[in-house]
C-alpha cells in the first residue's frame, strides 16, 4: 500500500500499514484532550493535527477563563501544554490535513496529501471558524480590539465603548453580555430590521447601554496598534462617519469544518455534526467532539470536556466489540448499529 513514512513517536513509525485504535482529526482543546484520554487508556492513538495545529486558541492572546490558570494564559501556550501532555502519554501527532475519508468499512480509512491512515475508531474534532466581514484591517487588529467572542474577551473592555456587527440572536447575546463591562455597546446591522428572535430584540432595544444602528455597514476598522474606531456607512443615505470605539465584535456566525464529511455524517443545515448515542455520530465508531458539534457554547473548557467524553465513548465502544482488552464493563447495546456508513470522495 505504499512506503513507510519516517516519522516516529513513542508508539513507533507512522505509515500506511498501521491500523490505530483511534485516529483523532483536529488539534484544538477537544482533539488534544481526546488524545490524552485515549493514549492514557493504552489505545494506539494518532492525532492528525492539520497544518495549523492548536485550533482557534493559537490566534488568541490572553485566556482568563480556563480553570487552573489564576493569572490567565496565552492561547498558544495553553495549546502547547495540551500537546505536550498528549505526547507524554504516547499519542502520535502529525501536522497533516485530512482530505478524504472512507467510513463505509472498518477499519476506517483516512487520506491526507502525505499518506493513508486506518483506524478502528475515529474522533472528529475539526472545530468551527468564526465568519468575518473581510475588512482591510479586521485580521490585523484581531486580539488588539477585534474579536468574535464576547464571552472570551468581554472583560478586557471594562469601561470602554464597543460595537457589535450582526443582526441575529448571536449578535443580540453578544451585545447584552458586553453591557456587563462596556460603557456603551453599538449594534450595527446592515438591514432595517433584526432577524433575531423577538424576545432578544426587545431586550436589546430596551437596554440603556445599547445604541442600535440600522442600515449600517462597517467599511474598515481603524487604529494602528489597537482599535480606535470604525469607518461606517449608512446604506440608505450614503452618509459616512467614524464611530469611536475601542472594541469591535463580529457576530455573524460560525462555520463548522465539516465539508469532507458531507453525505457521510449527519449534520444540521449549517453543517454542525449531529450526535446520536452520547458523542457517537450516525456512523458507529465515529465520534464528534468540540465546536464541530457545538453551536451554543464554543468555549475551550467545554470543547475539552467533549474531547474527554468522546475518548471514553470510543474506548468503551471498542471494548464492547472485543477489539481491545476490557478494562471497563460496557453495555454493547449502548452502541447499536445506527445505519450503514458511507464513503465520501
Amino acid at each position: 500500500m505504499g512506503e513507510i513514512i519516517q516519522e516516529t513517536s513513542q508508539t513507533g513509525p507512522v505509515g500506511q500499514h498501521d491500523v490505530y485504535d483511534v485516529v483523532i482529526i483536529g488539534s484544538g482543546p477537544a482533539g488534544y484532550t481526546a488524545a490524552i484520554y485515549a493514549a492514557r487508556a493504552n489505545l494506539r492513538t494518532l492525532v492528525l493535527q492539520g497544518e495549523q495545529s492548536g485550533g482557534q486558541l493559537m490566534i488568541t492572546s490572553d485566556v482568563e477563563n480556563y480553570p487552573g490558570f489564576a493569572e490567565g494564559v496565552l492561547g498558544p501556550d495553553l495549546m502547547d501544554t495540551f500537546e505536550a501532555q498528549a505526547r507524554r502519554f504516547g499519542a502520535t501527532l502529525l501536522a497533516h490535513n485530512v482530505t478524504k475519508v472512507d467510513f463505509s468499512a472498518r477499519p476506517f480509512t483516512l487520506w491526507s496529501d502525505e499518506s493513508t491512515y486506518q483506524a478502528h475508531a475515529v474522533i472528529v474534532a475539526t472545530g468551527a471558524d468564526a465568519k468575518w466581514l473581510g475588512l482591510p484591517n479586521e485580521q490585523r487588529l484581531r486580539n488588539h480590539g477585534v474579536s468574535a467572542c464576547a464571552t472570551c474577551d468581554g472583560a478586557f473592555f471594562r469601561g470602554k465603548d464597543v460595537a457589535v456587527a450582526g443582526g441575529g440572536d448571536t449578535a443580540m447575546e453578544e451585545a447584552l453580555f458586553l453591557t456587563r463591562y462596556a460603557t456603551s455597546v453599538h449594534v450595527l446591522h446592515r438591514r432595517d430590521h433584526f432577524r433575531a428572535s423577538k424576545i432578544m430584540q426587545e431586550r436589546v432595544r430596551n437596554h440603556p447601554k445599547i445604541v442600535i444602528h440600522y442600515n449600517t455597514i462597517v467599511e474598515d476598522v481603524l487604529g494602528e496598534k489597537n482599535v480606535t474606531g470604525l469607518a461606517i456607512r449608512d446604506v440608505a443615505t450614503g452618509e459616512q462617519q467614524t464611530l469611536p470605539v475601542q472594541g469591535f465584535f463580529v457576530a455573524i456566525g460560525h462555520r463548522p469544518n465539516t465539508d469532507i464529511f458531507k453525505g457521510v455524517l449527519d449534520m444540521n443545515e449549517v453543517g454542525y455534526l449531529r450526535t446520536h448515542t452520547h458523542t457517537m455520530t450516525n456512523v458507529p465508531g465515529v465520534f464528534a467532539a468540540g465546536d464541530v458539534d457545538d453551536a451554543r457554547y464554543r468555549q475551550a473548557v467545554t470543547a475539552a470536556g467533549e474531547g474527554c467524553r468522546a475518548a471514553i465513548d470510543a474506548e468503551r465502544w471498542l471494548e464492547a466489540r472485543g477489539e481491545i482488552d476490557p478494562q471497563v464493563v460496557s453495555d454493547p447495546r449502548e452502541y447499536g448499529e445506527l445505519r450503514e456508513p458511507a464513503r465520501v470522495e
